[in-house]
């Protein structure tokens, strides 16, 4: 990559940050579905067309947000320790986050945090939008799976149906840690329920797909 090629692609960077962090002011300040893409652009100084070059859809402005952990369950089973199972990977790495109040786990009651997710789990589209990051997240996993199996390995569907499987149990338990905290509840109290909500999901999950995945 030259100098020239690598400034352009700073500059990309921080425009999309740009366009990102404005549209969520925007959106925690007046509302979702109060303010338009062509709001966004204007206070960023950019056309409509030029955001749209970065973000197709006015949901992936907001969802930019959480982007980085999109593959966050396939990294974690493609760098699992010697000897440890995917699932076995997969549970270690989720208490983790619990522990450190990952917003991503929605057990996290910083004020901006909360209103983000307030907001995503409180508006469809944002929740529709994130079904199909949830699809990729999928894809990204069944492939880690497969990869993990090596040629013994479960099929392309098997893979695919524990991935989907274990997506939606994070999900899951995401919006039941943000219902917790909606309903007044604080981190420090919720903490140790999530936890063991979080084992009695791994559990189930071991259960069916233990055998090919461990425990």
């Amino acid at each position: 990559m030259t100098d020239e090629t690598g400034l352009r692609e700073r500059k990309k960077q921080r425009t999309r940050q740009a366009l990102s962090d404005t549209a969520i002011e925007l959106f925690l300040k007046h509302g979702f579905d109060q303010v338009s893409v062509a709001d966004v652009a204007a206070a960023v100084e950019v056309s409509k067309p030029t955001l749209f070059r970065y973000f197709p859809a006015k949901e992936d402005l907001a969802l930019h947000r959480i982007a980085d952990h999109q593959g966050e369950a396939a990294r974690v089973v493609a760098g699992r320790a010697a000897g440890q199972s995917p699932l076995g990977a997969l549970r270690a790495h989720y208490h983790a986050r619990l522990d450190a109040h990952d917003p991503i786990t929605g057990l996290n009651d910083h004020a901006v945090v909360r209103a983000f997710n307030d907001m995503l789990y409180g508006t469809p589209s944002l929740l529709a939008r994130l079904v199909r990051y949830a699809e990729r997240d999928e894809e990204l996993l069944a492939g880690a799976l497969l990869e993990a199996g090596g040629g013994d390995g479960p099929g392309a569907l098997v893979a695919g149906l524990a991935a989907a499987q274990i997506i939606t149990v994070h999900q899951r338990l995401a919006q039941e840690n943000w219902r917790k905290l909606a309903a007044g509840r604080t981190v420090g109290d919720a903490l140790a329920e999530a936890h063991a909500d979080a084992d009695r999901a791994y559990d189930l999950l071991g259960e069916g797909l233990g055998g090919r995945f461990g425990g």
